[in-house]
């Protein structure tokens, strides 16, 4: 998810687009949907692991669905639609799977993770709820910000690439050697 602001920031400039325009987004309540996220980077941390315990899965459930209200309230911003199926899509397998994230063991090999102190949001399941929707992907080892993830991820991203991209446009400039009257 963390590729799709750069490359929402690319495209959004090759389509003509300003980044003044991300000033008029007007997402609202923003600070739900970041202290949803940020209590995740918290978690997903070997410090937030030892703090919330046994509350983990439940404190996981309970900030991604933070995160969904704000994104739901949203829903009307263009490209927001895509990113509540991902964020629900992500919550329907969390939730069904007691609140991790499960991830296949060959995308969290391919992905790097696996080794002593490797901290990621997912854990190997024989047999997870909703298989199609956990993390069966991966971006491998050796490529930045290499990591396992979900048909909700990539919807995610894509939805964000499309919130970046409208805003960039509804931002854009006059074409040069035009005029307004």
């Amino acid at each position: 998810m963390l590729w799709a602001i750069p490359t929402g920031l690319v495209l959004g400039l090759l389509m003509r687009g300003r980044l003044e325009g991300l000033s008029t987004l007007g997402f609202r309540w923003a600070p739900l949907a970041v202290g949803g996220l940020l209590v995740q980077v918290v978690l997903f941390s070997e410090f937030g692991d030892r703090l919330a315990g046994d509350l983990g899965p439940a404190v996981y459930v309970l900030s991604t669905l933070a995160v969904l209200v704000a994104v739901a309230r949203n829903w009307r911003l263009a490209g927001m639609a895509v990113v509540a199926v991902g964020a629900l899509s992500n919550l329907a397998a969390i939730t069904a799977n007691g609140g991790f994230m499960p991830a296949d063991s060959g995308a969290l090999e391919m992905a790097g993770f696996g080794g002593p102190g490797d901290h990621t949001n997912s854990i190997v399941l024989a047999n997870p709820a909703l298989r199609p929707l956990t993390d069966i992907y991966a971006l491998p080892a050796g490529v930045p910000l290499a990591n396992v993830f979900s048909v909700g991820d990539v919807l995610i991203g894509l939805g964000i690439v499309v919130v970046i991209v409208a805003a960039m446009r509804r931002g854009a400039a006059a074409p040069i050697g035009t005029t307004s009257i």
